[in-house]
């Protein structure tokens, strides 16, 4: 019988971390308070001690610095995972990650590999100032070299970070910053999925709901409402969002003929763009209604205050299913 643990996604990334250090020396931990403090959210918390302040480095201020000192790490056989202390402050770093780390292995024939994994707290909901609540995943999913994956809940959280550093590929590791408080039982034992898999989060006849990182949760709580109300919905988590899997997608939309994809980032370009396009390519005689998107506004991230006017929430994702029912 697999053993399992009740965690926060916050402990059960921490608790990934601390099993990649202890399988593999060549991992290391590098970023801005990730060592005495922990990390501003204490994901990193106790790992300094542990494995000293050579595999656990506080770095400078440095975005650009801490990417570019990873590569080099990189070519020379380090496992570096980065932190960037929060989703705002990548645009530094932005350069060395589409420039250097996405590039080098396509620049050198295949002979150089980086196997860095770049770790950001991503999207809104905390209460936060201007450059703390970004959602820039879709430059990454973008940028040809580069992976992009994002967990959801404490299982994928611990099994992701984990496959994740043992990638020989860069990674960008989305965590939803606004969940790293909830809990739920993770499987020590094994994984339950590959790292670039999408999976079924709750079966529904339906429609079908698509979402990733903090959405989920959101998008779960949509199907829990939905369903007292005699509708099914079936949620999908993307989990990883270059390259995409949506096997289980259409899968799933050819079964329900509705569609409606759910992120925090803007509306325009972004993930939800992409997946109601090959949702359209592929399944198009299935389909009893448009593929519908509800996302954040075309807008800077607002001022803490209007931030929940901002983000999608339970009744935007159950207006959207009334408008996908009203074709």
């Amino acid at each position: 019988m697999a053993a399992a643990e009740n965690l926060t996604i916050g402990k059960a990334l921490n608790t990934g971390l601390r099993r990649a250090m202890e399988h593999d020396d060549k991992v290391l931990i590098m970023g801005e308070d990730v060592g005495k403090l922990g990390g501003v959210f204490r994901i990193t918390d106790g790992l300094q001690k542990d494995f000293g302040e050579d595999r656990v480095i506080d770095t400078p201020l440095a975005e650009s610095g801490i990417i570019g000192t990873a590569v080099g790490l990189a070519i020379r056989g380090y496992r570096p995972v980065c932190e960037i202390q929060f989703d705002g402050f990548v645009y530094p770093a932005y350069d060395q990650i589409v420039s250097q780390v996405a590039k080098i292995h396509y620049r050198s024939g295949g002979k150089l590999s980086l196997p860095i994994v770049i770790r950001i707290p991503f999207g809104g909901g905390i209460g936060a100032v201007e450059h703390h609540s970004e959602s820039p995943e879709a430059y990454f999913a973008h940028t040809a070299g580069l992976k992009v994956v994002s967990c959801s809940n404490p299982d994928d959280a611990y099994w992701m970070i984990q496959q994740s550093i043992e990638s020989d590929d860069p990674i960008i590791f989305m965590e939803p910053k606004r969940r790293y408080w909830e809990k739920g039982d993770v499987n020590v034992d094994s994984a339950s999925l590959p790292l670039h898999a999408s999976r079924v989060a709750r079966a529904g006849t339906d429609a079908t709901v698509i979402a990733y990182g903090p959405m989920v949760r959101t998008a779960l709580d949509a199907a829990a409402a939905a369903a007292e109300d005699g509708r099914s919905l079936e949620v999908i988590d993307l989990r990883t969002l270059s390259p995409l899997d949506m096997g289980p997608v259409y899968d799933s939309v050819r079964r329900t003929g509705r569609a409606i994809m759910v992120h925090e980032a803007p509306g325009n370009l972004g993930l939800g763009s992409e997946v109601a396009a090959r949702i359209t390519e592929e399944c198009f005689y299935s389909l009893e209604a448009p593929v519908l998107r509800v996302t954040g506004f075309d807008t800077p991230y607002p001022a803490a205050r209007l931030e929940e006017e901002y983000l999608p929430d339970l009744d935007r994702v159950l207006d959207a299913v009334d408008r996908s029912f009203g074709f």
